[in-house]
């Protein structure tokens, strides 16, 4: 039997992390948020914060787990490794995509023992946190798995449905740059800031989505999200696309504006 302490940090990979050994002193964490088992919905969230992929938000990551538990879901907060500006400090892709389809990988493992089902895992992510909740949805085949990873590493890593707040999406025109830097570091190749605009990579495999965004975002233009709505669209893939009038960048949890609700709701539709 699994012996996962609520809200406790449990290692996410067995021995020293992947792709990124550069960085030995970042350890990636998983930490689990029990709902109440009155209100057990069957479904998990591995929750990704945002942060420009040099912090993590707590507000986008615990605050959400403790939110989202409340409403039924199994909450999963992952602590993965952040960059650097400096391209010999840090972590840089493909480390943060690594980390991010294990976790999916290891929640999706859980499943039979924590009782939701391994068909209804979401990610969800703000800012920098939706790119790599965008990113595993995806390009999951592009993160690292290790051979101690054992039958854990046979387990799709690609999620049942994804939820992007404000999300960073493309590295190009409209990109945050600051993520972009962290991500891949200052002398990148083009090819993946190519691959990494995520509207580039959608695909038919590429899982049901919700999208929400603000008009008057000047950190991370809207653009990101219609653009990757734009080529969900294209390639038949179920989304929602919330762009509201007002406010700039973040919000998390606030008040004024419906998007949870919302959200909420569209995954009852789909699951």
């Amino acid at each position: 039997m699994l012996n996962l302490k609520d809200r406790t940090e449990i290692p996410l990979w067995c021995g020293t992390p992947p792709a990124g050994e550069s960085d030995p002193e970042q350890i990636p964490v998983i930490t689990p948020y029990a709902p109440l088992v009155w209100k057990k919905n069957h479904r998990a969230l591995v929750i990704f914060p945002g942060g420009a992929y040099c912090f993590l938000d707590k507000n986008e990551g615990h605050g959400f787990a403790e939110f989202f538990s409340q409403q039924g879901y199994y909450c999963f907060v992952v602590n993965y490794r952040l960059g650097s500006k400096n391209s010999d400090g840090g972590c840089h892709h493909p480390a943060q995509l690594s980390d991010g389809a294990r976790a999916v990988r290891l929640v999706r493992s859980w499943a039979s023992e924590l009782d939701y089902r391994a068909d209804r895992i979401g990610v969800i992510g703000c800012s920098a946190g939706g790119h790599l909740a965008a990113s595993v949805s995806v390009l999951p085949e592009l993160g690292s798995i290790l051979p101690e990873e054992g039958e854990v590493a046979r387990i799709s890593s690609r999620p049942n449905f994804a939820i992007l707040c404000y999300p960073v999406l493309t590295l190009g025109e409209y990109t945050h740059n600051p993520s972009k830097i962290h991500l891949l570091g200052v002398h990148y190749d083009p090819a993946d800031a190519e691959k990494l605009s995520l509207e580039n990579s959608v695909n038919e495999k590429t899982p049901p989505t919700f999208l929400y965004h603000r008009l008057g975002d000047h950190h991370v233009p809207c653009e990101n999200s219609i653009l990757y709505a734009e080529a969900l669209r294209r390639h038949g893939v179920p989304f929602e696309l919330h762009i509201y009038e007002k406010g700039d960048h973040g919000g998390y949890l606030g008040p004024g504006h419906p998007w949870v609700a919302e959200a909420l709701r569209w995954v009852d539709t789909l699951l």
